[in-house]
C-alpha cells in the first residue's frame, strides 16, 4: 500500500489518487515549489525486490535525459525507506483505452496526430538509450497538445523474477513483442511492435491479437496474424511492419518518424488547398470516389482512367462531354462514401477551404423569415402588451379595493396609470412607428376603469383585499424564484 493522500512522501505533499498500475500507486501531489507532480509509489512486492529496485536506480539517471513534449519527463526518484517512488511531469488528460472505450476508435486527423505523437514519443526515448517495454494504450495519456507517454523505461528496469512473477510486467501481453513474450530480450524493437498493436487499437477499437486469457493471447501474439481489418490504407502498411514476429525487420523509430512525416500531407489531401472554395466540396466527393474506386475496384478505376484517355484524343468538346460522364460516374459510385470523406477532413483540419454564408449588414434573410431588427421589435412589443396589461389589472384590483375605505388613493392610482398610458401612446403616436402600441395603451387605459367599476360595484372590499393580497405574495414568489 502507498502513503495515504494528505500526508507528505519526502518533500512531496500527496493530494489525491490518481490510480493504480502494475508497477505501482499513482498520486496526485505538490513539489517544495507548488507545481503539480505525480508520484508513483512502487507496490509492496516490487519495492521488497532489492535486484529490481537497484537496476531502476542505474536507470533513473539515464530517464531523467529523456526530454519532449510527448513524453512524462522523469523529474526525482527516492528508491530507500519504506516506500520506494519516483516522480514525474503530471500530465492532465485521459488515457487512450478509456478514450476509445468510450468514445470509440480515433480516426481522421486525430488518429494521424497520435502516430506522429507516439512516434515522436519513441524516439525521444531510445534517442536517450532507454526502452519503455511497456508501452500500450493505458500508458498513452492523450492532452490537447496531442499523446504523452508515461511510465517509460520502468518496466524494462523492474524486470527480475519476482516481479515477474507477480505479474506486473506481463499485464497486458497483447502489446508485448514476441521476443518479451518468449524471454529472449527486449531491445528498442520491442516498443515499436507494441507501437502498432496501440496504434491497431486505436484506429479499430479492437485487441489487435483479441481478447482472452493472457496465455491465449500471448500464443496468438507469437503465432498468428494480428487483426487489422479497418485500419485505414495509409497506416496499414506501417503497422504491418511495426507488427512482424522478427525484430530486426520492424522499422526504427527515426525511421517510422520520417515515413509519417512524409505520409501526413497525402493524408489531408482529401480537399486541395489550392483549389478555388466554391469546388472544394465537389473535390472531396471525387477524391472519395476515385480512393473507393482504386481500392475496392481497381478495374472500374482503370476503365475510368482509359475513358479520360480516350476522351482527350477526341478534342476539347469530346473531352468535356466525357470528363462530366466520368465525374458522374464518380459521384454515383461514391455517393456510400462521402459521409465518411467529410468526416475524415473535419477531424484533420482540412475543411478550412469551404465556404459559409455569412451575413453582413444590409443583405436580405431568407424569404419568411424575418431580420433581426423585426424579431426584435416583435419582441418588444409583446413584452410591452403584457406589462401593460399586467399592470392594468394590478391597478384595477388596488383601486377597486381602496374605492370605499381611501377614495383618494383609488382615485389616484387610475390617474397615474391613466396618465402614464396616455403619455406612453403619444409618443408611439408622435414617432410614427409603431401605431398599435398606442392603440394598446389606450385600451389599457380605459379598460383599467372599466375594470375598477365592475370590481368595486359587485365585489366587497374584503373580497378584494384577500385577492389583492394574494395576487401580490404570487408576484413576490415569482420574483424570488427567479
Amino acid at each position: 500500500m502507498g502513503a495515504p493522500d494528505g500526508e507528505r512522501l519526502g518533500p512531496y505533499h500527496l493530494l489525491s489518487t490518481l490510480g493504480a498500475g502494475g508497477f505501482g500507486e499513482v498520486h496526485l501531489a505538490l513539489d517544495p515549489e507548488g507545481r503539480t507532480v505525480a508520484v508513483k509509489i512502487l507496490h509492496p512486492h516490487v519495492a521488497a525486490d532489492a535486484t529490481a529496485l537497484a537496476r531502476l536506480a542505474r536507470e533513473v539517471e539515464t530517464m531523467r535525459l529523456v526530454q519532449g513534449p510527448h513524453v512524462a519527463e522523469v523529474l526525482d526518484a527516492s528508491l530507500e525507506g519504506a516506500h520506494p517512488y519516483l516522480v514525474t511531469r503530471y500530465v492532465q488528460g485521459r488515457p487512450l483505452s478509456a478514450v476509445v472505450a468510450a468514445d470509440g476508435p480515433v480516426g481522421g486527423g486525430d488518429l494521424v496526430r497520435l502516430a506522429r505523437g507516439l512516434a515522436e514519443a519513441l524516439a525521444a526515448v531510445h534517442a536517450a538509450g532507454v526502452v519503455h517495454r511497456d508501452l500500450k494504450p493505458a500508458n498513452v495519456i492523450l492532452t490537447d497538445g496531442g499523446p504523452v507517454v508515461i511510465d517509460f523505461g520502468i518496466a524494462c528496469a523492474l524486470d527480475s523474477a519476482s516481479v515477474t512473477v507477480s505479474g506486473a510486467v506481463l499485464g497486458t501481453p497483447g502489446y508485448l513483442a514476441p521476443e518479451v513474450l518468449e524471454g529472449t530480450g527486449a531491445g528498442e524493437e520491442a516498443d515499436l511492435f507494441s507501437f502498432g498493436a496501440t496504434l491497431a487499437y486505436a484506429a479499430t477499437g479492437r485487441h489487435p491479437y483479441g481478447m482472452g486469457p493472457p496465455s491465449a493471447v500471448g500464443y496468438r501474439v507469437v503465432h498468428h496474424d494480428p487483426d487489422l481489418e479497418g485500419v485505414p490504407g495509409w497506416l496499414e502498411p506501417l503497422l504491418q511492419e511495426c507488427l512482424r514476429r522478427d525484430p530486426p525487420a520492424r522499422p526504427s523509430a527515426a525511421e517510422l518518424l520520417d515515413r509519417l512525416g512524409a505520409a501526413g500531407p497525402a493524408v489531408h489531401a482529401v480537399i486541395p488547398r489550392s483549389r478555388p472554395p466554391s469546388s472544394a466540396a465537389t473535390e472531396v466527393h471525387d477524391a472519395a470516389g476515385a480512393r473507393e474506386l482504386g481500392t475496392r475496384e481497381p478495374g472500374r478505376a482503370r476503365e475510368s482512367v482509359r475513358a479520360q484517355e480516350a476522351a482527350g484524343t477526341r478534342g476539347a468538346t469530346g473531352a468535356q462531354e466525357a470528363a462530366r460522364a466520368h465525374r458522374a460516374t464518380l459521384a454515383r459510385e461514391a455517393a456510400d462514401v462521402q459521409d465518411t470523406a467529410l468526416h475524415e477532413a473535419v477531424a484533420g483540419g482540412t475543411v478550412q477551404e469551404l465556404s459559409t454564408r455569412e451575413w453582413r449588414p444590409g443583405r436580405r434573410p431568407a424569404p419568411g423569415r424575418p431580420s433581426a431588427e423585426e424579431a426584435r421589435e416583435r419582441r418588444r412589443a409583446v413584452l410591452h402588451r403584457r406589462w401593460v396589461i399586467g399592470t392594468g389589472l394590478l391597478v384595477s384590483l388596488a383601486a377597486a379595493t381602496a374605492r370605499e375605505p381611501l377614495p383618494e388613493v383609488s382615485l389616484l392610482l387610475l390617474t397615474t396609470y391613466g396618465l402614464a398610458t396616455l403619455v406612453d401612446g403619444g409618443i408611439a403616436l408622435f414617432a410614427r412607428r409603431n401605431r398599435s402600441r398606442a392603440v394598446v395603451d389606450l385600451a389599457c387605459g380605459a379598460g383599467a376603469v372599466a375594470l375598477w367599476a365592475v370590481l368595486g360595484t359587485f365585489f366587497s372590499t374584503l373580497t378584494l383585499a384577500l385577492a389583492l393580497g394574494t395576487v401580490v405574495f404570487v408576484l413576490v414568489a415569482i420574483l424570488m424564484a427567479s
